[in-house]
């Protein structure tokens, strides 16, 4: 039930905040719902430890996420080359992209993104008590949303993330305090469900149920002596679903995070594609040389061109070195008789070599990304850049290279 002023003592910062009750298990969880660039919100958090006594404090963070506002300057320990042959540039840059967002509200209203977070963190540790860690792995999640949408809807995802870089409207502070407000969280949430029900599933629903079994299992082990209550902060778009697992989740809590925090296996159907597209194309070339050597030639020479012309093109779009520019061009066309890195990967250890990331690049990427331009200019962003558009270069060049040499023989 939704928390009324007579059920706090009076304050006029929790007066209008979007706050939830739960009863379960003998405990008591007091949930608020926060906007994750907001003055109110961090207002609202120290109010609420300041005229209550919790048992423990859970917030909306994972590991990995507390990590970084605990140690901000821990990303500048990355080992570029490390991310790049465990194929984790991708998902590197995804993060700094859906960070940018955030960084844009917090420049224009001077607050630091996730501060309603760190004061709750901090309030953990000036009780202490108990800090409970909620939220599912930032990287699952992107990667159980990835997989759950068709090959076409990734590319609206992607044109998605990168418009967040580049848009520069100016956003009311009063629109975000809004956002805390059921009745338009519910209606904005309904529309983005009709348009991906995929997406919202694994990037609102299924956290809601994992944050919901993580708060049970915490309650359930927490060496604490049973807390009879905690305070849960997340974002107001899990509030109502958040509460409502709470009220109705069934089963044992470890084994329901446990399962949603497996990461799907990749889907085996794109592999295949791709296996049988080299397989085609081979055969037409290994045809053309049965009909004519010169005709084998050229279309031999057809895959090198189109395969290594459009990896290079990636890369010299991204602003790549020479030396990285050749090894795209060179990786690119044997990548079918070449497991293992691809050739954006191959590409962009050439480019972290030959133009090695200084310490000025970490110490400005997230300010670098937040503009188009700092992609080119920041080393490291530039880095996962060629990555990425040499893998993208590297693809097109295929389907490139096998119509044609396909249309040329036939």
């Amino acid at each position: 039930m939704s928390v009324t002023e007579s059920d706090l003592l009076p304050s006029h910062d929790l007066r209008d905040q979007p706050i939830e009750r739960v009863h379960r298990d003998g405990v008591e969880y007091v949930v608020l719902g926060t906007a994750h660039v907001s003055r109110s919100s961090v207002e609202a958090v120290h109010t609420l430890l300041s005229i209550e006594k919790f048992d423990a404090i859970a917030v909306e963070l994972c590991e990995s996420r507390a990590q970084g506002m605990r140690d901000p300057e821990a990303f500048k320990q990355m080992d570029l080359f490390r991310v790049i042959r465990q194929g984790k540039a991708g998902m590197v840059a995804a993060s700094l992209v859906l960070s940018t967002f955030q960084k844009r509200l917090a420049d224009q209203y001077g607050i630091e993104p996730g501060a309603e977070m760190k004061a709750a963190m901090e309030g953990a540790e000036q009780r202490n008590v108990p800090l409970w860690l909620i939220d599912r792995e930032v990287g699952t999640t992107l990667k159980r949303a990835w997989h759950s949408v068709g090959f076409w809807q990734r590319f609206s995802l992607l044109g998605g993330m990168l418009a967040s870089v580049f848009e520069r409207e100016t956003i009311d502070e009063k629109e975000i305090e809004k956002l805390k407000q059921g009745d338009m969280l519910e209606s904005a949430f309904s529309e983005f469900a009709s348009e991906s029900a995929p997406l919202y599933r694994s990037l609102i629903a299924e956290r809601d149920a994992f944050m919901a079994a993580r708060l049970r299992q915490e309650a359930g082990s927490s060496i604490t002596a049973n807390p009879c209550k905690v305070l849960v902060v997340i974002g107001a778009g899990h509030l109502k679903g958040l509460s409502e697992n709470l009220r109705v989740q069934q089963g044992d809590a470890a084994d329901t995070a446990a399962e949603l925090a497996r990461t799907p296996p990749k889907a085996r159907w794109p592999k295949w594609v791709a296996v049988a597209l080299v397989l085609a194309v081979f055969g037409a070339i290994a045809y053309a040389f049965h009909r004519n050597t010169a005709l084998g030639a050229q279309a031999l020479r057809d895959w090198v061109l189109f395969t290594g012309g459009f990896a290079a093109l990636g890369a010299v779009v991204a602003g790549a070195h020479p030396l990285s520019i050749l090894a795209a061009f060179i990786a690119a066309p044997i990548k079918p008789f070449r497991p293992g890195i691809p050739a954006g990967g191959i590409s962009a250890m050439v480019e972290a070599w030959v133009r090695r990331p200084r310490v000025v690049d970490f110490e400005t990427l997230r300010d670098d990304i937040v503009h188009w331009s700092g992609w080119w200019r920041n080393r490291v962003a530039r880095t996962l850049l060629n990555f990425f558009l040499v893998s993208l270069g590297t693809v097109i060049g295929e389907y490139a290279a096998g119509i044609h040499i396909i249309k040329s023989i036939f």
